[in-house]
Formats: C-alpha cells, structure tokens, sequence
C-alpha cells in the first residue's frame, strides 16, 4: 500500500525512523519519504546512507512538532503519517515536565490537525507501555497522545484515519539497557540489576517496523492495536549478556515498574484478539477495523504473566542477530 504513496515520519532520525526508512525502501518504492526531525546534524548523517541521490524518493525536513505551522507545510500532499516523535527519556522527562509535555501531548495535537487540514489518509501514532497506567510524566504524556489521537476520529469521520500502535521495549533502542549492561560487563562486573523479579516486554528494532506498517492496513480509526509479544526476565537478559557474572541488585528507580502492562483489565471489556494483535477498541464512536474474538472478562497484558516468554538461549541469539557482543 505503500508504493507511489507519500509518506512522512515524523521523529524520522531516530532508531525506529531509521529502520522503518530501511524496510520501507526494501519492500516498496514510495513516490517520496519524507523524514521530519529537529537535529540537522542526525539528517546529515542520515543523508549520507539514504540519500536523495540515490534514493529520488527522500526528502528530509527539519522541524518540531511543536511547531503547526512547520507541519501543515510538510504534510501537503501526504498520504500516510508515522508519528515516531517524542521525549521519551524517564528521568530528563521527570526533571523538564513542560517541555515533555510540550512535545508528547501539544505535539500530538498539532500532528492531528494538521493532518486533518491537509487531507492526510492516515496517521499511526506509537504508543509505549508506560502509557498504561503511568506512574512516570513520560507515561502520562503518551497516554494523553494516545487519548488525542483516538477521539480525533470523532470530528474527523472516514477523510483522515488515526490509530496508535502500543508495543513494549526495543532491543537496543535509544536508552537501552543492553549497551549499559554489556558496558559493566566489559569493566569487569557486577551487573546492576534494579530488581531481580523484574519483567518487560521485548521486541527488536525490526519487528517493531513491521508492526507499524502491518497496523496501516489492519487500523479502521480510532483503535490501539497491541500487538502479541514476548517477555523477559532482566535476570535472563543480564545471564544472556554475561553468563555466570555476578550481579547486585540497586533497587528500582523512581518511575519504574516491577512488571509493564498493555492492556488493562478495565479495557478487557471493548478489547478482540484478531490473531496476531489485540485490539483496544474506541468506546464514543463505532469501531471500523477487523473483527475478532473478545478477551475473557477481567483479561489483563501483563509482563509478568505473559504466556510468551523469551529463554536465555533464545535471548542470546536474536542479540548476536541484532550486532551485539554477547558472551557464549
């Protein structure tokens, strides 16, 4: 659905914007692929692997989604919008709240209108799993995103489509804990673990791409699509990285959770398995996108009772996959 359409991500320099660019120009042959971002020198870099000479189709705009009048400019003639943008770094959110509030939640409303005014087909928002009953700013912020870009499809009808895409922690995204656990391990240990009971959800860099680009075809409008994936243990990444190293248990920091949730079991009662994704379905308006099967009453997604779950073997091999040095 992508070929001879225009696309823009905004956020695009990022770990996610780069990789979506990548499989967006393996799979298909875009009629242009617009990257929007703040920092020039990233586009720079990033020129330097896909570049407008010999990708025609590239485009690269700087700008914030802070600012309307930036988007309303660079969303002319587009198509699809993937909104990776946003401050999502726990502690800088914690101690800046307004800027992060500025970015999440003003950005997300400027992103709305600006793709309703300019005829935009479809916007997917990404969502994180510190949306869910957030105990952190960066949480809260992505929920009221969320919240937006859902009740936008009241006003908006069938003319521009917004869904949000929740998925969990990225295999070696921006702020990592891999990079820092195979950094002690090079100095010579202890790995410092928050808690030894603590769980996550885990997907690499790619699969999350191919999530996002499957929800275009799947979103109706106004839905979360929570895609089926699976968990960790952090005791289990840190034994996949360093086998046998000690480890010291520090605590967890303020923010954090022992085990991370995607759907709720409040939200189990407007919630189908559609096979691959769980759908949270909108509530005010009438839901559009594929039917499927509800979720028994009370059904939560929880981390820590995940049916899915990722062995040390396992977690060892798709980090040797991904280019990271871990230890046999």
């Amino acid at each position: 659905m992508f070929t001879d359409k225009t696309i823009l991500i905004t956020g695009g320099t990022g770990s996610f914007g780069k990789k979506c660019i990548e499989v967006i120009l393996r799979q298909w042959k875009p009629k242009r692929l617009i990257v929007f971002s703040r920092d020039e020198l990233k586009q720079f870099e990033m020129q330097q692997i896909f570049s407008p000479e010999k990708y025609g189709c590239m485009r690269y705009f700087i700008g914030d989604v802070r600012d309307k009048e930036r988007l309303y400019r660079a969303f002319r003639g587009v198509d699809y919008v993937i909104h990776a943008a946003a401050l999502k770094q726990v502690p800088a959110a914690e101690y800046n709240p307004t800027e992060c509030i500025r970015t999440n939640i003003g950005g997300a409303e400027n992103i709305v209108n600006a793709a309703a005014d300019c005829g935009v087909k479809k916007v997917v928002a990404l969502s994180t799993d510190k949306a869910v009953a957030p105990v952190n700013l960066y949480g809260a912020t992505k929920l009221c995103s969320d919240k937006l870009f859902i009740a936008a499809n009241a006003f908006l009808g069938n003319t521009t489509v917004c869904s949000v895409v929740r998925y969990g922690n990225v295999m070696g995204s921006r702020g990592s804990v891999i990079p820092f656990f195979i950094k002690k391990r090079d100095e010579g240990g202890p790995l410092p673990i928050t808690d030894t009971r603590m769980t996550r959800f885990w997907i690499t860099l790619e699969q999350s791409v191919h999530m996002v680009l499957r929800s275009f075809e799947l979103a109706g409008g106004g839905e979360i699509l929570v895609p089926k994936i699976p968990s960790m243990k952090i005791t289990d990444l840190a034994e996949a990285i360093a086998p046998g190293m000690a480890t010291v248990e520090v605590g967890i920091r303020p923010g954090e959770k022992l085990h991370e949730t995607m759907i709720t079991a409040e939200d189990s009662r407007h919630t189908i398995d559609i096979g691959r994704y769980y759908v949270i379905k909108p509530e005010t308006f009438p839901y559009r996108g594929p039917e499927g099967r509800p979720v028994p009453e009370g059904f939560s997604y929880n981390s820590g009772t995940n049916e899915a779950w990722l062995s040390v073997p396992e977690l060892r091999a798709t980090l040797k996959e991904q280019g990271f040095a871990v230890q046999s």
